[in-house]
């Protein structure tokens, strides 16, 4: 019998491997089916795994083999806060999902980085947004709206009631502002609506692509405002749960300062059902699908604007609340049961172009075209087959 060859590695190695890809010891002890002690000795360095079992954790980790052999922990990854977290104390913990999610965005930065010093470009463009707690958030949207080029009067995209054109329209004046926006498959709803990193330079916005898209227009000016405010974060849109006050208090004033941007108060207040409504409290829901579908956002964040302008009780937010999301459960379960019973097939140049975004895509064609890439290297980069990156290519001129 051969004998079995061990992976001589440092201990520390093995800890930051786990520890930035999310993962515990016990779940990692069930994923590779290995007992929980012998995980703890090989990172406290009494054992080491074989290299079987080091192809395992590289896998698990998704991690080249070489990283592993590394002398130093690296660096130079931006760590970013959990604003959910229930105290100052509680261990940030991401799911798996969220922390390669978190690394992509920073690696695909770093790559856009490169393109763009390949290309001759004079550098990256600061964003010279910028937006302050101390500022009354309804100024603070306002500015937000001027910034990116849209009027405070009226609203360009009136009637979008999927949510679906406002999400493009904002999506183009922040790509072309410097900022790469992203849209991620991998993410649980529940455990966060997007995240933001506030790089100096070529910051970077990512949205959770499971939300609908009503709820991924307001997460991408709540994480916008993130940028604004300079805080990196993760964050979800739902702020009731307990948390720090510092926490919370940051994680209302990005809302509060999206739904300002979103919903202009002038705006909104001389919409016709808003005007003709009179003194009640009480909202139909037909009253309040209107509204939202107006300026393309959830009904929920119709109510709570509504609530916010003084032009409706606290008490009937909170009631309307709690059956939204009754239905909102619904819908996810049917949209779920929907797709098990049938075999839809993936469009990938689309999925390419909403996940990545025009920026990003430009980018890695202008390098493509000046012969700094090849077809096969835009194919990996992208996770696409070569037929598909022809279509994408089509696609990315028509959306000009």
């Amino acid at each position: 019998m051969a004998a079995r060859i061990y992976a001589h590695i440092k201990p520390e190695i093995l800890i930051w491997a786990r520890e930035s890809a999310g993962f515990t010891l016990e779940a990692v002890s069930a994923s590779i089916k290995q007992n929980l002690d012998v995980i703890v000795s090989w990172e406290n360095g009494s054992a080491s795994p074989s290299i079987p079992q080091l192809r395992e954790l590289a896998s698990l980790y998704k991690r080249p083999l070489s990283v592993f052999y590394l002398q130093e922990v690296p660096s130079g990854f931006m760590v970013i806060s959990d604003f959910r977290r229930t105290s100052p104390e509680a261990p940030r913990q991401f799911s798996p999902e969220l922390t390669q999610e978190i690394r992509i965005a920073n690696q695909r930065r770093v790559l856009a980085i490169e393109m763009l010093a390949d290309i001759g470009s004079e550098g990256t463009k600061e964003l010279d947004f910028e937006i302050n707690m101390k500022d009354n958030p309804e100024r603070a949207g306002l500015m937000m709206r001027e910034y990116f080029g849209l009027s405070t009067t009226e609203q360009p995209y009136r009637s979008d009631t999927t949510g679906r054109t406002g999400f493009k329209l904002w999506r183009e004046r922040i790509e072309d502002a410097g900022v790469l926006v992203f849209q991620s498959i991998r993410i649980a709803s529940e455990e966060a609506s997007g995240f933001a990193l506030a790089y100096p330079e070529l910051p970077v916005i990512v949205i959770n692509r499971k939300d609908a898209p009503v709820r991924r227009l307001f997460s991408l000016l709540h994480e916008l405002a993130h940028l604004g405010l300079r805080k990196s974060g993760v964050s979800d849109l739902d702020v009731d749960s307990q948390r720090p006050p510092e926490d919370k208090a940051l994680e209302v004033y990005c809302n509060q300062v999206a739904a300002a941007a979103l919903m202009p108060e002038t705006i909104f207040r001389n919409d016709e059902v808003v005007r003709n409504h009179g003194n009640e409290e009480e909202w139909s829901d037909a009253e309040i699908s209107s509204i939202a579908g107006k300026f393309g956002v959830s009904k929920e964040a119709a109510v709570r604007r509504l609530t916010t302008l003084g032009l409706t009780s606290s008490a009937f937010y909170l009631s309307k609340r709690d059956q939204y999301r009754v239905e909102y459960i619904a819908i996810k379960e049917l949209e779920a049961y929907s797709r098990a019973k049938r075999d839809m097939k993936r469009n990938m140049p689309q999925e390419a172009l909403s996940n990545y975004g025009k920026r990003f895509l430009e980018l890695v064609f202008q390098n493509y075209y000046q012969d700094r890439l090849t077809l096969s290297e835009v194919s990996g980069y992208l996770g696409l087959r070569t037929t598909h990156v022809v279509a994408l290519e089509h696609k990315l001129e028509a959306s000009r």
